[in-house]
Protein backbone atom coordinates (compact mmCIF):
# COMPACT_ATOMS: atom_id res chain seq x y z
CA UNK A 1 0.00 0.00 0.00
CA UNK A 2 1.43 3.42 -0.80
CA UNK A 3 1.92 5.81 1.62
CA UNK A 4 -0.13 8.67 1.72
CA UNK A 5 0.78 12.46 1.92
CA UNK A 6 -0.04 14.16 5.50
CA UNK A 7 -2.71 16.36 6.28
CA UNK A 8 -2.41 20.08 6.12
CA UNK A 9 -5.43 20.91 8.06
CA UNK A 10 -7.21 19.38 11.09
CA UNK A 11 -10.70 19.82 11.88
CA UNK A 12 -12.39 20.05 14.94
CA UNK A 13 -16.08 19.82 15.57
CA UNK A 14 -17.85 20.34 18.98
CA UNK A 15 -21.87 19.73 19.20
CA UNK A 16 -23.20 23.54 20.45
CA UNK A 17 -26.82 22.43 20.53
CA UNK A 18 -28.72 19.06 20.18
CA UNK A 19 -32.39 17.80 20.28
CA UNK A 20 -33.39 14.16 20.17
CA UNK A 21 -30.80 13.06 18.36
CA UNK A 22 -31.26 9.01 16.73
CA UNK A 23 -27.45 8.87 16.99
CA UNK A 24 -27.70 9.68 20.20
CA UNK A 25 -25.33 13.23 19.85
CA UNK A 26 -25.37 15.62 22.52
CA UNK A 27 -24.04 19.29 23.45
CA UNK A 28 -20.44 19.13 24.11
CA UNK A 29 -19.61 15.80 22.63
CA UNK A 30 -16.51 16.75 20.38
CA UNK A 31 -15.00 14.77 17.25
CA UNK A 32 -11.43 15.92 15.59
CA UNK A 33 -10.55 14.50 12.26
CA UNK A 34 -8.17 14.86 9.06
CA UNK A 35 -9.68 13.23 6.40
CA UNK A 36 -11.99 10.28 7.14
CA UNK A 37 -15.44 10.89 8.47
CA UNK A 38 -15.22 10.75 12.46
CA UNK A 39 -16.48 7.66 14.23
CA UNK A 40 -19.49 8.70 15.51
CA UNK A 41 -20.75 11.61 13.15
CA UNK A 42 -23.80 11.32 11.46
CA UNK A 43 -23.33 10.30 8.46
CA UNK A 44 -25.92 11.96 6.66
CA UNK A 45 -24.26 15.31 7.62
CA UNK A 46 -20.92 14.10 6.63
CA UNK A 47 -21.91 15.70 3.00
CA UNK A 48 -22.17 18.92 4.36
CA UNK A 49 -19.15 18.42 6.80
CA UNK A 50 -16.97 17.02 3.99
CA UNK A 51 -17.98 20.38 1.50
CA UNK A 52 -16.81 22.94 4.29
CA UNK A 53 -13.42 21.55 5.12
CA UNK A 54 -13.06 21.38 1.01
CA UNK A 55 -13.64 25.01 1.33
CA UNK A 56 -10.65 25.36 3.80
CA UNK A 57 -8.25 22.89 2.27
CA UNK A 58 -8.27 24.58 -1.32
CA UNK A 59 -7.44 27.33 0.42
CA UNK A 60 -11.13 29.54 0.99
CA UNK A 61 -12.37 30.44 4.78
CA UNK A 62 -16.08 30.29 6.02
CA UNK A 63 -16.03 34.34 5.82
CA UNK A 64 -18.44 34.44 2.74
CA UNK A 65 -20.33 31.49 3.97
CA UNK A 66 -21.74 34.54 6.74
CA UNK A 67 -19.05 33.73 9.83
CA UNK A 68 -17.20 36.81 11.80
CA UNK A 69 -14.12 33.65 11.90
CA UNK A 70 -12.61 32.75 8.76
CA UNK A 71 -12.02 29.39 9.95
CA UNK A 72 -14.64 28.23 12.51
CA UNK A 73 -18.53 28.05 11.35
CA UNK A 74 -21.58 27.01 13.23
CA UNK A 75 -23.49 24.59 11.12
CA UNK A 76 -26.97 22.35 11.38
CA UNK A 77 -27.28 18.59 10.89
CA UNK A 78 -29.07 17.45 8.04
CA UNK A 79 -31.95 17.07 10.16
CA UNK A 80 -31.80 20.23 11.50
CA UNK A 81 -31.92 18.72 15.03
CA UNK A 82 -28.48 19.05 16.15
CA UNK A 83 -26.14 22.49 15.98
CA UNK A 84 -22.35 21.76 15.29
CA UNK A 85 -19.41 24.00 15.61
CA UNK A 86 -16.55 23.34 13.04
CA UNK A 87 -12.71 24.73 13.47
CA UNK A 88 -10.02 24.27 11.41
CA UNK A 89 -6.29 24.73 12.10
CA UNK A 90 -3.26 24.09 10.45
CA UNK A 91 -1.69 20.33 11.54
CA UNK A 92 1.36 20.30 13.18
CA UNK A 93 4.18 18.97 11.25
Amino acid sequence: MKQMPSEDWTFDICVVHAQPCRLGLEAGDRFAFQYGCPAGFCPKTMGVLYTLCEIVRCGGNYLLRGSSDPFEIDFPCADGCVTFHLKARRSDR
